[in-house]
């Protein structure tokens, strides 16, 4: 027991379980009476009252002591001791209880087991008589219920008990008689369980049990199966053993582990019977081979029961198992026997192979692949066996260049991108051990690195495109054999490779690991170079091993983008800190000592500051940084760049530091004062977090940092009891009192900022922390050692409650989980009247028409449920609210004779809840049969049933007490449920719910809406639509509109509802939705009544059934997707508990279920009740359902039956009609799109793609639109469940395609079946007849074919090739369909190998006429030329070297130049030629060695062409003009401004760029522009010292573009120009021209200004930054006399309208950008350029970006802090890049300053007080209307205008806080500050204003219902706010005065 108890130590959570001994009355009476016998000798008798005690105790550990101290009284027994009738029953008693325990009583066994095993030798005979008698009695005619027993008892006798061992051999005969007796009976109750997937999910644990135990039987009696193989007895046994093993290896009901293990079983058997001899070895071979031959060798029995598994068509799955029972069973270690072994060792992968490509499951690939790395481990050992030499045959057939291992490397290429993890694994080994076959087998001469075979297949894995994840395990195998120098000699640029691959997240984890196997295995690799050497030596190898993998790691982390290097952060630095903590020196210093740290990187990276963070966090993480105590992380970093991290712009740098100041590598480590110091630096600022990942990551941090002072706590109180040092002890007293004040601190932090209107992110987080705090530290207010809950004020507490309204349900959920932690007497609900006010509140909040009132109502009602101080309170609060409705409500009443336990409390205040809220539920119900509009309007039904499912949700039903009126409240509920859906149905029903009902507020919609419900009772069907009724418009009642829509109004009183369309329908399908979830959450949760005991459950069979009847009908016939989607959550919660239900009746029920929808689905017809339309509604969720029911371990019986009757429904057949049939097959196509986009049913899926897409494709074939359209969306959805959703924004990119034998492999079918249908589509497209023939599935197939690709490691005489499809894909390029060209194009690139690129594409070239003549087909020739263009992109793409010589491209285009002419009457194939022109001569490297020809062919083309020559002709160009004047700007753009050096130099290339710039076309012009712009920002980019203006720039050039700025007229061409400009115009002034005219900097500007910006995003941001470049200049030049010039407050304006709530993105990120550049010449300075009032204007647009609701905005405005001059930052702030709530203060603090260095203090006071008090605008119209209440019901969704960043309550409290502190400068300045008569008036007016303001808002805060934080929240804080503001405002204007 001492051990057990270790074991509890180290696991927590998990305790064995041990179990009493149960035994019947009369074999218990039995045994007591016999050891109760009087005589016998003392010590005896001693062991029979032991025994005795045993018996009768029923504690379990008890029993195993007392059966421990038999064992020892047993063996003190001596052979003296009479042999009597007492021991014998004591013997008995023990053998007898052994036999009895059942398989949990696992720990007894073991103990009795021990006993037996430890008596006297003179008394094991009797021992082992007594065992085998009772064992006997055990195996005699057992029930079929006690076979599992008797099977464990068996096994249990086998595992370790030898003396049990001993009974077995001893009974042999009897134990394989009752094991074939019991897999027999096994094998005959599988046939009748179909639809029971538990109990034969039970039967095949049952199965397994019994074979496993059959074979330990056979393997631990083979001596005695050998001597008595004779008798005719035991070879009938083992033959009908046999006999089992084969009907469970054919029968695919059986799941595979037990299909796996029969094999063994059978192989295990033959061996038992023949031996280990060649014999064995041959009748395998012969099961393998399915041949009866081979099976002479054994006996005549044996041969028989064998020949059963040799029939031809047996299951593919036999082969399989059969050969992994060979490689278990036999044994291959040491030399072969003889060579039929050594042909089954070579048979085995070839069988293998072979099913490799017929197999369809996944989870038998994934057998195959383990089988397979099994045989490799086998001949491994074959080889590795001393003695012997290997046989030559099998040597030369396992040797690296063998044909085997060839077969063997494609079978790893083809399934290294297996989606299963385990086959990508096995593949992994296999390979490895592929590498050490062939060093066992090769040459012994070679050194390993020197191996060719080695090297070659290192070449060709590194040549390997990256996203190919199985190559890195294979990479990592050759690394751990061969060392990382042998890749490294091969790639020196390996590791900067692999770094640039972890920014994507699917590469990541294989790129790091393989890293790490490279830097361990090099550091390993230099150690053992460099020897036991000096310390120099030393030094030198770890400054390379640095240079390797350090030096570009710090490249990486300071340059690269923040999102590019998060998983080198989690992945790939603690890995290298592990392998060389000291590297972390080297780190440090190399940052600190490359670049300043403050100073940034490129954009968007985190520079060397984030570097150094992220490294120091890593290391801290590791343990490597040192201790806290030897100051800050051993003073590695200054304590001012940490809070400069802290605060720093960059989220990820923001979270290093963090994590540098919480990680911490002990759990106990104390926290440092600095640290809780940095935590009050970081936290305010930082708890408005917008992203929900920095949210997470900080939460998660400083729950680290708080579990780190809750463990340091409780150390240092430990420290504390024990006598220490009295400075030791104050030391640590004064620690904790350090604790208790940041915790408080941060207690009360985070409750301040729970203020209405406190933006989502800064509720979440604050809560989040909250509950974190309550969670390890308790709000308690005793005395505890922090006592927290005494920072909780009253006032506090009431606004954590309000934040239950919150609109967002997380917030809802965090506050009810804090509400429960924080002590009650705060939250006040104790109090009557409060409680009473909450709960009213609640109860009108259900009624309400918005819907998420109704989520708030519910977790009011939950959080006055589990307040367990309630009890007395909540009845009355209850009988209150009755009394107020006028209902007869009687609360339910326990026992009164004993004290309510907590949960019998809990119990009856839900039960009062829930029968409150169903009677007010049932007479709204009755009420809405008659009115659905008024329900919608004044009670939607919904809300009270959302309520209803929250508190059953919330309370633990399997311990329930009252059950009989449970019982009573379920019957309700279930009957009020289906009321509802006879109400709501109709609508939900109809075949356009969401059109039916006009949308129109008007007052007389209500008659028509009450006209239309009418109309369509009772629910239509489709047929309803085929038959069109029109409404009467004159045969309605008058009275039905005045009574149903004149409802009063909740706050008017008169004024009637205006009830919309959207209203009623949302009332319609949420009440269908709340309704499916209750009745869900019933028969999920509520027990069950059993047949047994009808008293015992809650909810009936009958009731059960009915639900499902419900939600059948629910799912079949509702067409709204909300309804019918929601009713399919509900109905799996039934079907997940009709599984798992002990109900025969009930766990068949989705079968027949099942089967009768299929059976409705292939009898639809137009005038079924089914929907046909909206992708068959809820028909598939409905299937969904009843197949994910299905136990993924099972044989997935129903899945395949459902796949084969829809696939088969889903292909087209010749012999049905089409009007017949269209509509079951939509039905199918749209089932089979939902199931296999369904993720539950996993792999199980995947052996009807190939089926699937098959019937996808043959649908498009279809006359019938909608069959046409259900195949597009299955098809998209193969496309997707094939090939994995998009890996990347290319989706042509090879990370979103496979190689052809991957494809092929994984689905075989598919392989001819798109042979012969691309083969047929491609005899269609001839276009020479001029007519147009478009085969409706050649799309498709370019589609699929499209995203293959050869992969380079494919064999050459592949069976499942690519070669095939080339000639059909080429002559789908010969198409009349544009588009049909273009795929064909597409999808031939990835057949064509990279080596085979020239000679294809001179191939294709010569297929083009050399000259024109009549017949010329120019759909041919563009298809040809499109697919030339593919191949040539791609070979430049991947090939990275130019086209060998010799490939006559060259001749080839130069002969063919005249398609590039106008001697070409098509615009398309010329626009076509120019583009593989463009592809050849168009880069500075060229494809072609020799290039200078064809350019200078191409130029005198270009000079020929349209583009420079203008007559007559050119003006009118035909179809395709555009696209070939583009293609020809492409070719002219090449040649003037990317490289016209090598075109011909400045002169052509200057004419060109001005007939580019002069084009009539602006699609031409447009393209010029973009080319300039994109040299330019090259140009930008290279960094060199002297930066002169480009050759190709001439003034004539600068000339044209100025005048172009001026009268271009199209949008995107003036953009495009006013960027050119202002990308020539950032470090030079421009000279402005006008034609010939000259203009001043001053004269463009206003002409600028003058233009209409307003056309689009693109030209008002061009504008923008372009204008305000040219105002910064002008600034520059002369800032005192810039005030003069007269544009400079219009383009103010402007800057200050970009900042607008409304503008798009885009505008205000170049607002920011712009008032950035300002920030030096125009915010900050000192002379006031723009006078005070435009400044201020331009500092309010600042602060309103650094608060706009998009995160880039805010981020691009706070770096105007970095630009703001040293002397003007306060001493807190320093001018590194920082988050924008630092940015924003510390920008209010710059403004206050500088209104003193103005001389403006007064001035700015004012002006801050009216920001303060906000637009004048806004606040005259609040008080125009006191009580503002605006109508919210019209608008059920509208949000307005809503920033969900910005806090105005901070801001004001912020502007406030400043403005107090700048108003005593204020008063200082004299008569002409404050105290001037005009000031005075100014203070006055806003004195009135702020009155007036405060006296309204006040006004309308007192016209709001009670609680209006519930009812009204948004306009509760909207009024709050405007107080607030006025409060503030007035304390200023105060202190002026």
């Amino acid at each position: 027991m001492r051990r057990s108890g270790q074991v509890m130590v180290v696991k927590k959570k998990t305790t064995a379980k041990v179990e009493a001994v149960v035994l019947d009355q009369e074999k218990l009476h039995m045994l007591l009476v016999s050891l109760s016998v009087d005589g016998g000798e003392d010590r005896v008798r001693q062991i029979a009252q032991t025994l005795q005690s045993c018996l009768e105790l029923s504690e379990p550990l008890q029993q195993i002591q007392l059966v421990k101290k038999a064992r020892s009284q047993l063996e003190a027994l001596g052979e003296e001791n009479p042999d009597g009738a007492l021991l014998q029953a004591c013997l008995h008693t023990l053998s007898l209880v052994y036999t009895s325990l059942q398989a949990k009583n696992q720990a007894l066994r073991r103990a009795i087991a021990s006993t037996l095993s430890s008596v006297p030798v003179w008394l094991q005979e009797h021992t082992l008589s007594n065992l085998s008698t009772c064992l006997s009695d055990c195996l005699s005619n057992p029930t079929s219920e006690q076979y599992p027993h008797v099977i464990d008892t068996v096994a249990a006798c086998l595992d370790g008990f030898p003396l049990g061992e001993k009974c077995i051999n001893k009974l042999l005969p009897e134990v394989l008689q009752f094991l074939h007796k019991g897999l027999s009976e096994y094998l005959h109750q599988n046939s009748g369980l179909t639809g029971r997937h538990i109990a034969q999910a039970q039967l095949m644990q049952s199965c397994l049990a019994a074979v496993k135990t059959s074979m330990v039987v056979i393997q631990r009696s083979q001596q005695t199966i050998s001597a008595a193989l004779n008798r005719c007895e035991l070879e009938d046994t083992l033959s009908g053993l046999l006999g089992c093993y084969t009907h469970i290896l054919t029968d695919e009901e059986f799941v595979q582990s037990v299909q796996s293990t029969a094999a063994m079983a059978v192989v295990l058997l033959i061996r038992s019977v023949m031996g280990c001899g060649d014999g064995v070895a041959a009748v395998v071979c012969s099961l393998l081979r399915s041949s009866a031959p081979g099976l002479d060798s054994a006996p005549r029995w044996l041969k028989q029961r064998c020949e059963g598994l040799c029939p031809s068509g047996r299951p593919l799955g036999v082969s399989l198992y059969l050969c992994h029972g060979a490689l278990a069973m036999l044994s291959w270690k040491g030399a072969l026997p003889g060579p039929q072994w050594e042909k089954l060792l070579l048979l085995v992968p070839n069988t293998l192979l072979d099913l490799d490509v017929s197999i369809k499951e996944s989870s038998t690939a994934m057998v195959v692949a383990r089988v397979l790395t099994l045989w490799s481990s086998a001949a491994l050992d074959c080889l590795q066996a001393g003695g012997q030499p290997c046989p030559p045959r099998l040597q030369r057939s396992l040797r690296g260049d063998s044909e085997l291992q060839r077969h063997l490397l494609e079978h790893i290429y083809s399934h290294w991108e297996h989606p299963l993890d385990g086959v990508r694994h096995q593949t992994r080994s296999l390979f490895r051990n592929l590498l050490l076959l062939n060093q066992q087998t090769g040459p012994s001469a070679y050194e390993p690195t020197e191996d060719p075979y080695v090297a070659g297949l290192t070449r060709s894995l590194l040549g390997l495109e990256w996203h190919m994840r199985g190559k890195y395990g294979s990479l990592g195998c050759l690394v751990e054999l061969y060392g990382a120098g042998h890749l490294l000699d091969i790639q020196p640029q390996l590791p900067s490779c692999l770094l640039g691959l972890m920014n994507d997240q699917t590469l990541a984890p294989y790129a790091s690991d393989l890293l790490e196997r490279l830097f361990v295995s090099h550091k390993a690799q230099l150690v053992s170079e460099a020897g036991a050497a000096d310390e120099t030596a030393t030094r030198d190898w770890m400054e390379c091993w640095h240079q390797t993998w350090v030096s570009p790691l710090l490249q990486v982390l300071c340059r690269a983008r923040l999102d590019q290097t998060t998983y080198i952060l989690d992945y790939f630095l603690p890995k290298l800190l592990r392998c060389s903590p000291s590297s972390l020196a080297h780190m440090v210093w190399a940052l600190q000592n490359t670049t300043p740290l403050c100073s940034t990187g490129p954009s968007g990276s985190r520079g060397a500051l984030g570097a150094l963070m992220t490294c120091l966090r890593a290391a801290r993480a590791q343990g490597v940084v040192p201790s806290s105590k030897e100051g800050l992380w051993g003073g590695l970093v200054p304590l001012s760049l940490l809070q400069q991290a802290l605060v720093h712009k960059h989220d990820q740098v923001r979270m290093d530091a963090l994590g540098l100041v919480c990680e911490s590598h002990r759990s106990t480590e104390a926290v440092t004062s600095q640290e809780m110091d940095l935590i009050r630096h970081f936290l305010p600022p930082n708890l408005n977090s917008q992203a929900p990942g920095v949210r997470q990551q900080t939460v998660s941090l400083l729950k680290k940092l708080l579990c780190r002072m809750k463990d340091s706590t409780l150390l240092l109180q430990k420290r504390l009891t024990q006598e220490r040092e009295q400075e030791q002890r104050e030391g640590d007293q004064h620690t904790l009192h350090l604790y208790k004040e940041f915790l408080c601190w941060l207690c009360e932090k985070l409750l301040e900022v729970l203020l209405p209107g406190s933006s989502f992110s800064k509720c979440i987080m604050s809560l989040h922390l909250l509950c974190l705090l309550g969670e390890l530290f308790t709000f308690s207010t005793g005395p505890d050692v922090f006592s927290l809950g005494e920072a909780v004020t009253s006032a506090h507490a009431q606004n954590v409650l309000y934040c239950i309204a919150n609109n967002f349900l997380e917030v809802k959920q965090l506050t009810s989980t804090l509400l429960r932690q924080i002590p009650p007497s705060a939250v006040g609900l104790q109090v009557q009247e409060r409680m009473c006010v909450v709960l009213q509140a609640a109860l009108d909040l259900s009624t309400s028409t918005k819907p998420f009132d109704s989520v708030t109502a519910a977790h009011l009602l939950n959080l006055l449920l589990h307040h367990s101080d309630l009890h007395p309170n909540m009845f009355p609060a209850l009988l209150h609210c009755a009394q107020e409705r006028g209902l007869d409500f009687r609360p339910p009443s326990s026992s009164p004779t004993t004290q309510p336990s907590e949960a019998v409390i809990l119990e009856l205040n839900a039960l009062a809840v829930v029968q409150f809220l169903l009677r007010l539920l049932q007479p709204e119900v009755a009420r809405s049969k008659s009115s659905l509009l008024q329900a919608a309007a004044s009670y939607p039904l919904y809300g009270r049933v959302y309520c209803i499912t929250a508190v059953l949700q919330h309370l633990n039903t399997e311990s329930l007490s009252q059950t009989l009126q449970w019982r009573r409240v379920v019957s309700e509920l279930v009957a009020v449920c289906y009321s509802i859906s006879d109400v709501v149905s109709p609508v939900v029903q109809s075949s356009s719910p969401e059109g039916l009902i006009p949308m129109d507020t008007g007052s007389e919609t209500s008659a028509g809406l009450q006209r239309i419900l009418q109309e369509i009772q009772p629910r239509d069907t489709n047929d309803f639509f085929t038959s069109a009724r029109e409404l009467d418009t004159h045969c309605v009642d008058d009275r039905t509109p005045t009574q149903t829509t004149h409802m009063p109004s909740v706050n008017t009183g008169d004024e009637g509802y205006r009830v919309t369309a959207q209203m009623v329908l949302v009332c319609c399908w949420r009440s269908m939705k709340e309704v499916a979830m209750l009745l869900g959450q019933l028969c999920q949760s509520m027990a069950l009544c059993s047949t047994a005991d009808p008293h015992s459950g809650l909810i009936t069979e009958e009731q059960v059934e009915g639900v499902g009847l419900y939600f059948r009908q629910q799912l079949l016939q509702s067409r709204h997707r909300g309804a019918f989607e929601l009713a399919y959550v509900g109905f799996v919660r039934l079907t997940d508990m009709l599984c798992r239900s002990g109900s025969p009746a009930l766990q068949q029920l989705p079968a027949r279920w099942l089967s009768e929808v299929l059976e409705e689905v292939k009898s639809s017809d137009p005038s079924s009740k089914l929907c046909a339309t909206r992708r068959s509604a809820g028909i598939p969720f409905y299937i969904q359902a009843l197949l994910s029911s299905e136990p993924k371990s099972s044989s997935c019986r129903l899945l395949k039956m459902t796949m084969r009757e829809l696939i088969a429904l889903a292909v087209p057949s010749a012999n049905r009609t089409i009007d017949s049939f269209s509509v079951p097959q939509v039905h199918a196509l749209n089932i089979l799109r939902a199931l296999y986009r369904d993720t539950r049913l996993g792999e199980n899926i995947i052996p009807f793609v190939s089926d699937g897409m098959q019937a996808a494709v043959l649908g498009f074939t279809s006359p019938v639109w909608a069959v046409r359209n259900s195949s597009t969306l299955l098809f998209s959805t193969l496309i997707t469940r094939i090939f994995g959703v998009k890996k990347g924004k290319d989706e042509h990119s090879k990370k979103n395609r496979m190689t052809g034998r991957e494809f092929f492999t994984r689905f075989p079918a598919l392989y001819p079946f798109l042979l012969n249908q691309l083969e047929e589509a491609a005899a269609t497209v001839e276009s020479d007849s001029g007519q147009v023939k478009l085969h409706p599935s050649l799309f498709l197939l370019l589609l699929v074919l499209s995203r293959l690709y050869p992969s380079p490691m494919d064999g050459s005489t592949s069976p499942l090739g690519l070669a095939p499809f080339m000639p059909f894909i080429i002559r789908c390029g010969r198409s009349a369909v544009y588009r049909t060209r273009e795929m064909a194009a597409r999808a031939l690139v990835p057949f064509v190998l990279v080596t085979q690129v020239p000679s294809t594409v001179h191939t294709l070239l010569q297929e083009l006429p050399a000259q024109p003549g009549p017949g010329i087909q120019h759909n041919h020739i563009h298809g040809t030329l499109l697919q030339v263009l593919f191949l040539l992109r791609s070979y430049q793409t991947d090939s990275h070297r130019p086209l060998p010589a010799g490939s006559c491209i060259t001749e080839g285009l130069c002969r063919r130049m005249w398609l590039a002419s106008r001697q070409n009457p098509c615009e398309v194939t010329r626009g076509a030629f120019l583009d593989v022109l463009l592809c050849l001569c168009g880069p500075k490297i060229s494809l072609l060695d020799e290039v200078g020809a064809l350019r200078q062919e191409a130029l005198s083309t270009l000079m020929a062409s349209e583009l420079v020559t203008s007559d007559s002709s050119s003006r009118t160009l035909g179809l395709g003009g555009t696209q070939y004047l583009l293609s020809l700007a492409r070719v002219a753009l090449s040649a003037s401004v990317d490289i016209p050096e090598l075109w011909g130099g400045p002169r052509p290339a200057s004419r060109l760029l001005w007939c580019l710039l002069q084009h009539p076309q602006f699609e031409v012009r447009e393209l010029a522009l973009e080319g300039v712009l994109r040299r330019l920002q090259e140009e930008a980019e290279e960094e060199e010292e002297e930066k002169k203006r480009p050759e190709w720039l001439d003034a004539a050039t600068l000339s044209n573009l100025t005048s172009l700025a001026l009268h271009e007229t199209h949008p995107r061409c003036l953009a495009k120009v006013l960027m050119v400009l202002r990308a020539l115009s950032f470090n030079r002034a421009l000279e402005w021209r006008d034609g010939t005219q000259i203009l001043s900097q001053e004269e463009a500007l206003l002409r600028l200004l003058a233009q209409d910006s307003a056309l689009s995003v693109e030209l008002h941001c061009a504008a923008l930054t372009l204008v305000s470049q040219l105002v910064v200049q002008l600034v520059n030049s002369n800032p005192q006399g810039v005030s003069a010039v007269a544009c400079l407050p219009e383009w103010a304006s402007l800057v200050c309208s970009s900042c607008g709530e409304e503008q798009p993105v885009e505008v205000k990120l170049a607002a920011a950008e712009v008032l950035v550049s300002c920030t030096v010449p125009v915010l900050t300075s000192t002379h006031l350029p723009l006078g005070l009032s435009t400044s201020l204007s331009l500092w309010k647009s600042l602060f309103m970006l650094l608060q706009d609701e998009d995160q880039d905005v805010r981020d691009s405005a706070s770096d105007f802090i970095s630009n703001v001059p040293a002397p003007l930052l306060s001493t807190d702030v320093t001018g590194a890049l920082v988050c924008p709530p630092v940015a924003l203060d510390a920008g209010v603090g710059l403004l206050c300053r500088l209104f003193h260095t103005w001389g403006q203090a007064a001035a700015g006071v004012l002006a801050l007080t009216e920001w303060l008090l906000g637009d004048k605008e806004a606040g005259e119209e609040a008080v125009a209307d006191d009580a503002p209440v605006p109508d919210e019901e019209d608008f059920l969704f509208e949000k307005g205008d809503l920033n969900l960043w910005a806090e105005p309550v901070q801001w004001l409290k912020l502007l406030h806080r400043h403005i107090s502190a700048l108003v005593p400068a204020a008063k200082q300045t004299g008569d002409s500050g404050i105290a001037g008569p005009d000031r005075v008036r100014q203070i006055g007016v806003l004195v009135t204003r702020a009155r007036a303001q405060a006296l309204s808002a006040q006004r309308a805060l007192d016209c709001l219902p009670t609680l209006p934080q519930f009812s009204s929240p948004m306009e509760h804080a909207r009024l709050v706010l405007r107080h607030q503001r006025t409060t503030l405002a007035l304390d200023v204007l105060e202190r002026l005065r």
